[in-house]
């Protein structure tokens, strides 16, 4: 069972898509899994038919979905953008910076990381370092 966490803390998952491997894709394919060593340009076909992409992070030390994150939004995807797996609440931050729209947990990632620590970091645009030093 998985979590799904936005700015407004946990929710539970409300796709009812069917997630397609990136080997499986076809064109009009309505939701995406992308595992984490995918080149961005690899992506760019699916930017104006996906409706929701799921980057997979397979360890809290790898950040190449971020990057993917980001080149998906600059290539001009506007579908939901998720964030997949082994993410602490310590990068939620930088996963809603980077494009993303949501993260979705394990049950059990979940129960260590509380929910108020989520949402504490959800202010990302308050609190970044920029505000910091205007403030």
């Amino acid at each position: 069972m998985s979590v799904i966490v936005t700015d407004n803390g946990f929710q539970a998952d409300d796709l009812s898509a069917i997630f397609v491997t990136l080997g499986d894709a076809a064109n009009d394919v309505a939701a995406l899994d992308v595992p984490s060593e995918t080149s961005p340009k690899a992506l760019e076909e699916f930017c104006s038919t996906a409706s929701v992409i799921r980057v997979d992070f397979p360890s809290f030390a790898d950040g190449r979905g971020f990057t993917i994150a980001r080149q998906l939004r600059r290539m001009g995807f506007t579908g939901r953008l998720r964030a997949r797996g082994h993410i602490i609440a310590d990068q939620y931050a930088m996963a809603r910076r980077c494009g993303f729209d949501e993260v979705e947990i394990s049950k059990d990632l979940a129960d260590r990381q509380l929910e108020q620590d989520w949402i504490f970091r959800a202010k990302w645009q308050k609190h970044d370092y920029q505000a910091r030093l205007r403030g």
